[in-house]
């Protein structure tokens, strides 16, 4: 008799390490969206920081980002399409928020160092969405 996939010992708790590592994925997108929702005038003066005019609809289209996307990556549905939505945003971010070429110093430093932690976890999210994918060709 073989075993299928989900009866084959273990398969229970990969599916579980799975979802924890999703989990710890998006955890710094649901913290954001729920930081920035608990504090709605927080998120619009950050978008204004960073120049995103008018920035109460930047802000809210974050929140909405942020979470909808990590719910889409955890939930399993439409993983892919979270995982791009995730991955493009991160990108967009670091961009706009870690130009490490225009400063010196310290900050260089420590702007250069999260710009290239934000590009390996949109690497992540890319690496999701192509699994993901290819899961669904092969089902």
């Amino acid at each position: 008799m073989s075993m299928t996939r989900a009866t084959r010992p273990g398969a229970a708790w990969a599916r579980w390490g799975q979802r924890a590592a999703l989990l710890a994925l998006c955890a710094a997108y649901v913290q954001g969206g729920l930081v920035k929702a608990l504090d709605f005038s927080g998120a619009v003066a950050e978008m204004a920081h960073f120049g995103l005019q008018p920035a109460a609809p930047f802000a809210a289209a974050t929140i909405a980002l942020e979470l909808g996307a990590s719910a889409l990556v955890i939930s399993g549905r439409a993983r892919w399409l979270g995982a791009l939505a995730l991955a493009t945003f991160t990108v967009a971010a670091t961009l706009l928020a870690n130009r490490y070429w225009l400063a010196s110093g310290g900050e260089r430093f420590a702007l250069m160092n999260a710009f290239y932690e934000h590009v390996g976890l949109a690497g992540g999210f890319l690496f999701v969405a192509l699994q993901d994918l290819g899961a669904k060709r092969h089902a």
